[in-house]
């Protein structure tokens, strides 16, 4: 939710004058699922361990059993990539709509004849990057 991060922009006219200016998007629903996808994985993991270990007998002497796990474990997987794809293409849109260029662009104070807008660092996006390959 990029829409509620706000960031102060000085304004050329007058040194003590600022203006608040708001990123744009809302990347939040990727992610979400993402997260959302892994804690039902989770969940599902810890059920079919006690399932395992406590009810082997159960799971041996039913047919069903082990197909319904097989099948509800093939789902998992699909939408675990696509849940890591809807991620990625999230975190590659928070990385466009974060970049510095794009921040300057949007600044109309640089958009002035004879002004210089240059960023000072450039975010850190490597454990965001490892979130994806997770």
């Amino acid at each position: 939710r990029l829409y509620q991060i706000s960031f102060e922009m000085p304004s050329c006219g007058d040194g003590s004058e600022t203006r608040t200016l708001y990123l744009v998007g809302d990347f939040s629903a990727p992610a979400e699922f993402f997260v959302t996808l892994g804690v039902f994985s989770f969940l599902y993991s810890m059920a079919a361990l006690v399932l395992y270990l406590r009810f082997h007998s159960l799971y041996t002497e039913n047919t069903k059993l082990p197909f319904t796990d097989f099948c509800v474990t093939v789902c998992f997987a699909f939408f675990w990539l696509v849940a890591a794809a809807a991620w990625g293409k999230g975190l590659s849109d928070v990385k466009a709509a974060t970049r510095p260029t794009t921040l300057i662009s949007a600044m109309g104070v640089c958009q002035g004849d004879g002004v210089l807008c240059a960023a000072s660092t450039t975010p850190a996006m490597g454990l965001a990057n490892i979130s994806v390959v997770r």
